[in-house]
Protein backbone atom coordinates (compact mmCIF):
# COMPACT_ATOMS: atom_id res chain seq x y z
CA UNK A 1 0.00 0.00 0.00
CA UNK A 2 1.40 3.30 -0.44
CA UNK A 3 2.39 5.46 1.79
CA UNK A 4 0.33 8.94 2.46
CA UNK A 5 3.21 10.88 1.50
CA UNK A 6 3.82 8.52 -1.75
CA UNK A 7 0.20 9.08 -2.73
CA UNK A 8 0.51 12.47 -2.78
CA UNK A 9 3.19 12.90 -4.54
CA UNK A 10 1.54 11.06 -7.52
CA UNK A 11 -1.15 13.81 -7.48
CA UNK A 12 -1.74 15.06 -10.79
CA UNK A 13 -0.90 18.83 -10.58
CA UNK A 14 -4.43 19.85 -11.11
CA UNK A 15 -5.43 18.20 -8.16
CA UNK A 16 -2.31 19.86 -5.74
CA UNK A 17 -3.46 23.25 -7.09
CA UNK A 18 -6.85 22.41 -6.24
CA UNK A 19 -5.77 21.70 -2.49
CA UNK A 20 -3.44 24.45 -2.37
CA UNK A 21 -6.76 27.12 -2.54
CA UNK A 22 -7.20 26.30 1.02
CA UNK A 23 -4.67 28.58 2.72
CA UNK A 24 -5.32 25.44 6.03
CA UNK A 25 -3.51 22.86 3.51
CA UNK A 26 0.02 22.29 4.61
CA UNK A 27 0.11 18.86 2.63
CA UNK A 28 -0.50 19.99 -0.63
CA UNK A 29 2.43 23.37 0.12
CA UNK A 30 4.59 20.63 1.20
CA UNK A 31 3.98 18.17 -2.21
CA UNK A 32 4.46 21.45 -4.23
CA UNK A 33 7.30 22.21 -3.15
CA UNK A 34 9.32 18.91 -2.92
CA UNK A 35 7.89 18.57 -6.07
CA UNK A 36 9.59 21.74 -7.58
CA UNK A 37 11.51 23.18 -5.18
CA UNK A 38 14.93 20.84 -6.90
CA UNK A 39 13.81 22.37 -10.12
CA UNK A 40 14.10 25.42 -9.49
CA UNK A 41 16.98 25.09 -7.47
CA UNK A 42 18.58 23.37 -10.29
CA UNK A 43 17.21 25.99 -12.99
CA UNK A 44 19.05 28.68 -10.65
CA UNK A 45 22.47 26.66 -10.83
CA UNK A 46 22.29 25.66 -14.38
CA UNK A 47 22.13 29.59 -14.92
CA UNK A 48 24.92 30.16 -12.33
CA UNK A 49 24.39 30.68 -9.05
CA UNK A 50 26.21 28.76 -6.00
CA UNK A 51 24.39 26.16 -4.22
CA UNK A 52 23.18 28.35 -1.03
CA UNK A 53 22.04 31.09 -3.64
CA UNK A 54 20.04 29.00 -5.89
CA UNK A 55 18.38 27.24 -2.53
CA UNK A 56 17.19 31.05 -2.00
CA UNK A 57 16.04 31.50 -5.39
CA UNK A 58 14.17 28.37 -4.73
CA UNK A 59 12.36 29.46 -1.67
CA UNK A 60 12.12 33.19 -3.01
CA UNK A 61 10.28 31.84 -6.15
CA UNK A 62 7.91 28.93 -4.38
CA UNK A 63 6.91 31.92 -2.29
CA UNK A 64 6.12 34.31 -4.92
CA UNK A 65 4.01 31.20 -6.73
CA UNK A 66 1.95 30.32 -3.66
CA UNK A 67 0.92 34.19 -3.00
CA UNK A 68 0.20 34.75 -6.57
CA UNK A 69 -1.66 31.80 -7.27
CA UNK A 70 -3.44 31.87 -4.02
CA UNK A 71 -4.23 35.81 -5.67
CA UNK A 72 -5.94 34.48 -8.76
CA UNK A 73 -2.95 35.34 -10.62
CA UNK A 74 -2.46 32.34 -12.41
CA UNK A 75 -4.27 32.03 -15.92
CA UNK A 76 -4.57 28.16 -17.47
CA UNK A 77 -5.40 29.22 -20.78
CA UNK A 78 -2.34 31.38 -21.44
CA UNK A 79 0.40 28.50 -20.88
CA UNK A 80 1.58 25.92 -18.74
CA UNK A 81 1.82 26.08 -15.04
CA UNK A 82 5.22 25.25 -15.36
CA UNK A 83 5.94 27.80 -17.61
CA UNK A 84 4.84 30.58 -15.38
CA UNK A 85 6.71 29.01 -12.51
CA UNK A 86 9.77 28.76 -14.46
CA UNK A 87 9.43 32.82 -15.15
CA UNK A 88 9.35 33.48 -12.04
CA UNK A 89 12.49 31.58 -11.12
CA UNK A 90 14.55 33.15 -13.82
CA UNK A 91 13.58 36.78 -13.08
CA UNK A 92 14.81 35.70 -9.20
CA UNK A 93 17.72 34.19 -10.33
CA UNK A 94 18.28 37.08 -12.44
CA UNK A 95 18.05 39.13 -9.62
CA UNK A 96 20.13 37.71 -7.10
CA UNK A 97 23.14 37.56 -10.09
CA UNK A 98 22.37 41.27 -10.43
CA UNK A 99 22.71 42.00 -7.04
CA UNK A 100 25.95 40.87 -7.15
CA UNK A 101 25.69 37.32 -5.64
CA UNK A 102 28.80 35.09 -6.49
CA UNK A 103 28.22 32.91 -8.60
CA UNK A 104 30.22 29.29 -10.09
CA UNK A 105 30.91 30.02 -14.02
CA UNK A 106 32.43 33.17 -15.25
CA UNK A 107 29.56 34.80 -17.87
CA UNK A 108 26.76 33.68 -15.43
CA UNK A 109 25.33 36.87 -15.82
CA UNK A 110 25.41 36.97 -19.65
CA UNK A 111 23.86 33.52 -19.21
CA UNK A 112 20.97 34.31 -17.74
CA UNK A 113 20.34 37.42 -19.73
CA UNK A 114 20.04 35.65 -22.80
CA UNK A 115 18.61 32.49 -21.90
CA UNK A 116 15.78 31.85 -24.35
CA UNK A 117 12.37 30.02 -23.88
CA UNK A 118 13.93 27.19 -25.51
CA UNK A 119 17.08 26.43 -23.16
CA UNK A 120 15.23 27.75 -20.21
CA UNK A 121 12.61 24.74 -20.86
CA UNK A 122 15.46 22.79 -21.61
CA UNK A 123 17.31 22.75 -18.65
CA UNK A 124 13.63 22.62 -16.68
CA UNK A 125 12.73 19.63 -18.28
CA UNK A 126 16.36 18.14 -17.72
CA UNK A 127 16.24 18.82 -13.61
CA UNK A 128 12.42 17.85 -13.36
CA UNK A 129 13.85 14.42 -14.49
CA UNK A 130 16.74 14.45 -12.35
CA UNK A 131 14.25 15.33 -9.28
CA UNK A 132 12.15 12.80 -10.52
CA UNK A 133 14.65 10.16 -10.22
CA UNK A 134 15.80 11.14 -7.35
CA UNK A 135 12.30 11.14 -5.61
CA UNK A 136 11.56 7.45 -7.04
CA UNK A 137 14.85 6.60 -5.69
CA UNK A 138 13.99 7.50 -2.21
CA UNK A 139 10.25 6.00 -2.48
CA UNK A 140 12.00 2.95 -2.88
CA UNK A 141 14.30 2.73 -0.18
CA UNK A 142 11.72 3.78 1.99
CA UNK A 143 9.65 0.81 1.13
CA UNK A 144 10.10 -2.19 3.08
CA UNK A 145 9.21 -4.14 0.12
CA UNK A 146 13.05 -3.86 -0.89
CA UNK A 147 15.85 -4.91 1.71
CA UNK A 148 18.55 -2.91 2.41
CA UNK A 149 21.02 -5.59 0.28
CA UNK A 150 18.99 -5.90 -2.98
CA UNK A 151 18.71 -1.60 -2.99
CA UNK A 152 22.77 -1.32 -1.87
CA UNK A 153 23.83 -4.15 -5.12
CA UNK A 154 21.50 -2.27 -7.51
CA UNK A 155 23.25 1.31 -6.59
CA UNK A 156 26.24 -0.09 -6.83
CA UNK A 157 25.93 -1.60 -10.11
CA UNK A 158 23.65 0.37 -11.99
CA UNK A 159 24.28 3.41 -10.72
CA UNK A 160 27.78 4.01 -9.85
CA UNK A 161 28.64 1.26 -12.44
CA UNK A 162 30.70 -1.14 -10.38
CA UNK A 163 31.60 -4.33 -11.90
CA UNK A 164 29.27 -6.93 -10.55
CA UNK A 165 31.53 -9.52 -9.60
CA UNK A 166 32.40 -6.62 -7.36
CA UNK A 167 29.65 -5.72 -5.80
CA UNK A 168 28.68 -9.48 -5.05
CA UNK A 169 31.79 -9.60 -3.36
CA UNK A 170 30.59 -6.38 -1.31
CA UNK A 171 27.18 -7.28 -0.72
CA UNK A 172 27.43 -10.74 0.27
CA UNK A 173 25.72 -12.53 -3.38
CA UNK A 174 26.37 -14.36 -6.27
CA UNK A 175 26.67 -12.76 -9.70
CA UNK A 176 23.27 -14.11 -10.63
CA UNK A 177 21.62 -12.32 -7.90
CA UNK A 178 23.23 -9.12 -8.12
CA UNK A 179 21.43 -9.02 -12.06
CA UNK A 180 18.05 -10.18 -10.13
CA UNK A 181 18.77 -7.40 -8.13
CA UNK A 182 19.20 -5.11 -10.97
CA UNK A 183 16.10 -6.12 -12.12
CA UNK A 184 13.76 -6.58 -9.62
CA UNK A 185 15.05 -2.58 -8.65
CA UNK A 186 14.94 -1.69 -12.18
CA UNK A 187 11.22 -2.36 -12.86
CA UNK A 188 10.10 -0.60 -9.70
CA UNK A 189 11.93 1.94 -10.31
CA UNK A 190 10.95 2.60 -13.72
CA UNK A 191 7.40 2.55 -13.09
CA UNK A 192 7.93 5.10 -10.21
CA UNK A 193 9.30 7.80 -12.45
CA UNK A 194 6.49 6.73 -15.13
CA UNK A 195 4.21 7.66 -12.28
CA UNK A 196 5.80 10.85 -10.91
CA UNK A 197 6.35 11.84 -14.10
CA UNK A 198 2.65 11.72 -14.91
CA UNK A 199 1.71 13.73 -12.25
CA UNK A 200 3.21 16.67 -14.31
CA UNK A 201 0.91 15.92 -17.31
CA UNK A 202 -0.33 19.57 -16.84
CA UNK A 203 3.37 20.63 -17.67
CA UNK A 204 3.78 18.64 -20.29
Amino acid sequence: MASPDQTLANRTTTKLLDALRDHGNEPAWAQIDARYRPVIRGLARQLGLRENDAEEVAQQALSEFVRAYREGRYDRSKGRLSSWIMGIAHHTTLRMIRAGRRVNTPGATAMADVADEHTLRSIWTDERDRAILERALNIIRDESSVDDRTLRAFELVALRGVPAAEVAAQCGMNVDQVYVARSRVTKRLRSLVETLTAAFEEDD
